[in-house]
């Protein structure tokens, strides 16, 4: 495993085996796609203005599964402003829409005497221990990351993950991008239950942010709710080394499985 995709052209694209899902093999793991979405919105971006403004908030709807084959991004202004941007990228596979991202690009101002959150503080990487996602999941996406995780209990973990391989080959990634293309894990980092028992795949993913990530590993403070009506939630404060970098929200479609 080299890299996730392999570019052909301007807007197209070829996975690798790396992309290999933890549902099915034969499809796409997700995670790989996102961030690859965003490398296309900050590239058309440093294309038309240089990277003037940066992205705070990415929402991914997921239209359905792909195979392991080619796909193209198609990437559109929705709202020029000088100071804010909507861009919308549509990721699609032998001409059918399989994610639409739409992403917020706003203005970068010096506010580091207001900088700031209380959102609580998650233990350094060498507090939790070296974990292994492939051993709840299939598919070769969740070899491709190294984790440390803690689970804290049923449905609530900490974790930090860093990817093994890049996300394009021979093509430099942004530490936004880089982490867009790790966030999806979060929904597979603390089960309830074991996948065998019950699907519960994400048909969306937003994440807002606080600024680019410094360093190579990402904190996950992972949560997964199941409510009573077949709806569940997968909710995530992401850090790095100096503190939350930003938060992301699944909503989970939940199947108990049949045998």
């Amino acid at each position: 495993m080299s890299a996730y995709f392999e570019r052909l052209g301007a807007t197209a694209f070829r996975p690798t085996s790396a992309v290999e899902g933890a549902w099915s093999t034969q499809e796409q793991h997700i995670a790989p796609a996102l961030g690859l979405i965003a490398h296309a919105i900050e590239q058309d971006h440093l294309d038309r203005r240089g990277g003037e403004l940066q992205l705070g908030r990415i929402s991914y709807d997921i239209l359905g599964t792909m195979p392991i084959e080619r796909v193209d991004i198609e990437v559109r202004l929705r709202r020029a402003g000088r100071t804010i941007e909507l861009v919308e990228a549509v990721l699609s596979h032998d001409g059918r829409a399989a994610v639409i991202a739409r992403a917020w690009l706003l203005q970068a101002v010096d506010t580091r005497e207001l900088a700031g959150s209380a959102l609580a503080a998650m233990p350094r990487r060498d507090e939790l221990d070296l974990w292994e996602m492939g051993d709840h999941w299939q598919g070769e996406a969740v070899r491709s990351v190294e984790f440390h995780r803690r689970q804290r209990e049923a449905g609530h973990a900490w974790a930090w993950l860093r990817p093994r391989i890049p996300l394009l080959l021979d093509e430099p990634i942004g530490p936004v991008s880089r982490l867009l293309g790790l966030v999806d894990f979060a929904n597979g980092l603390t089960l309830r239950l074991e996948p065998r028992e019950v699907a519960f795949p994400n048909v969306d993913l937003t994440c807002h942010l606080l600024g680019a990530p410094q360093g190579e590993w990402i904190g996950f403070d992972t949560t997964v709710s199941i409510g009573p009506t077949g709806l569940g939630l997968t909710d995530t404060v992401l850090h790095d080394e100096r503190g939350p970098v930003g938060t992301v929200q699944q909503i989970l479609t939940v199947r108990p499985v049949r045998p």
